[in-house]
């Protein structure tokens, strides 16, 4: 009955190598893109773009600008998601690619306040929507062609190297901006400098586009569209027959969510601007936690096939909680090497634990039919929260005058996340190719239930298929 299953070893060996690469790919500009907008944010953008609000206003104008971009993302996951199941996860993903990469360049040439005035920041502002919204579908249907390609035992450790594509992003770009900063004068560095690493992510669409244009389609939405059972308007199922997949996936999406841009993107500023910490260091930790992240990653993602999705994504969140506060004040007074320790721990164990197991999790949560729309719209609905954290985060540090609101913040976040985990069911036994919410009713009662309404899914299609046409089976089976 599984599509999967027809596939031979050797053929589904070759088919996830290439769509392992194509997804690490994709998803490394994806974070590339985003990596560099939120360094940028909380290093140049802000007496480049917004000369005229002083230090603390151009840095909360830039952190707005860098949030925009996440308020569009679930814009563009819900849009293209729906597009994925309609016409299938492969080509929504060139299209996305495009926009973001495209994107990205041109932010590169956006001349700055001194050239053209206002028209700056309305076309840096026009730029970080385009990508923004590209980027809403882009980690969604990486993780997908993998999820939904690889074997069961081991689908936690291939859904998991699309993250490495995220390490991948952040390592290039806090590498190029470090590289470019430290080769050139504080002067050419803010008037050019800054402006290459946007400039080459063209390179990388070039490289992403000709793998990706190579990839076939996932063998579960082959096996769907072989049956005529598409989703018609998958919003509109999602929001019927998945209410409670939604809310588990966006309550476990807080604690990744803000671990990631309080170390990633406002620690930056707040150590630079207000602590009077030099650059260097700092960007030196989030490149080297990008590295480590490469091996961790996987390595979290193939424990989630042995342990369950649940167990290694709670580790992550409450290791989190225990070393936010430390980590603040060692930021305050700590030497410079201890910090960078800090930093990598903070990202590679904390954040990879939780993102890791996320991706197959989010996948298993979300019957074939819509899959990318679920996936998607509650993975980018969160971002909007994580767009804004720097920015509230650096709000609360001026209204306070202290870091520990943020670290209050953070906790919070992760507790939400435990609690939706607490309620989640444990998914990496469940098969992708089954949708269980016809027998279900909706999503909300038993949800995604083990071997034995998998075995009755099988017998009512058995059934139906001796009493009616492969048509009629079809529509009673996923109406």
């Amino acid at each position: 009955m599984a599509a999967t299953s027809a596939l031979s070893d050797a053929e589904r060996t070759r088919q996830l190598k290439k769509i392992s690469s194509a997804s690490i790919i994709g998803t490394a500009l994806e974070w590339y893109d985003y990596y560099l907008y939120g360094i940028a944010s909380a290093l140049i953008f802000g007496p480049l773009f917004f000369p005229g609000l002083g230090s603390l206003g151009g840095t909360l104008a830039s952190f707005a600008t860098f949030a925009v971009g996440f308020v569009v993302r679930p814009f563009g996951g819900v849009y293209f998601g729906a597009l994925g199941d309609k016409w299938g996860r492969k080509r929504v993903l060139v299209v996305t690619l495009l926009l973001m990469g495209l994107a990205t360049t041109a932010i590169g040439l956006v001349p700055d306040a001194r050239s053209i005035g206002a028209l700056a920041p309305i076309l840096l502002v026009l730029l970080r929507l385009i990508q923004g919204f590209g980027a809403g579908a882009e980690f969604g249907g990486a993780v997908l062609m993998c999820a939904e390609t690889a074997p069961k035992r081991r689908r936690g450790f291939f859904s998991s190297l699309p993250q490495i594509g995220v390490a991948l992003g952040g390592l290039a770009a806090t590498g190029s901006f470090a590289l470019f900063q430290n080769a050139m004068s504080e002067e050419t560095f803010q008037n050019i400098g800054w402006r290459i690493p946007f400039i080459l992510s063209s390179v990388a669409v070039a490289v992403g586009l000709f793998i990706r244009l190579r990839v076939v389609e996932t063998p579960v939405f082959e096996k769907l569209k072989d049956e005529g059972a598409a989703a018609e308007k998958p919003l509109r199922e999602v929001a019927r027959t998945h209410k409670r997949s939604l809310l588990i996936a966006v309550g476990a999406r807080f604690a990744d969510n803000g671990v990631a841009y309080i170390y990633q993107t406002f620690v930056l500023s707040y150590a630079v601007s207000e602590l009077g910490r030099a650059k260097g260091p700092l960007l030196t930790g989030v490149a080297i936690a990008s590295a480590v992240a490469i091996f961790a990653t996987p390595t979290w993602g193939g424990l989630s096939d042995r342990f369950g999705r649940r167990r290694v994504y709670l580790t992550g969140a409450a290791f989190s909680a225990a070393v936010v506060f430390p980590f603040f004040e060692l930021l305050k007074s700590g030497p410079d090497w201890l910090i960078v320790v800090a930093l990598v721990i903070a990202l590679t164990v904390g954040k990879e634990m939780m993102s890791a197991p996320q991706a197959a999790l989010f996948a298993e949560l979300f019957d074939t039919r819509v899959r990318y729309t679920g996936f998607s719209s509650a993975r980018e609905l969160t971002s909007i929260l994580g767009g804004f954290i720097p920015l509230i985060a650096t709000a609360l540090v001026g209204l306070s005058g202290s870091s520990w609101p943020v670290a209050v913040l953070l906790v919070v976040m992760i507790a939400i996340t435990f609690v939706a985990l607490w309620i989640a069911p444990e998914t990496k036994d469940r098969d992708m190719d089954v949708d269980y919410a016809p027998l279900n009713g909706y999503a909300g009662k038993r949800l995604l239930p083990g071997d034995e309404l998998a075995a009755a899914y099988a017998a009512q299609r058995s059934q139906t298929s001796t009493e009616t046409t492969p048509s009629d089976t079809t529509s009673k089976v996923t109406s």
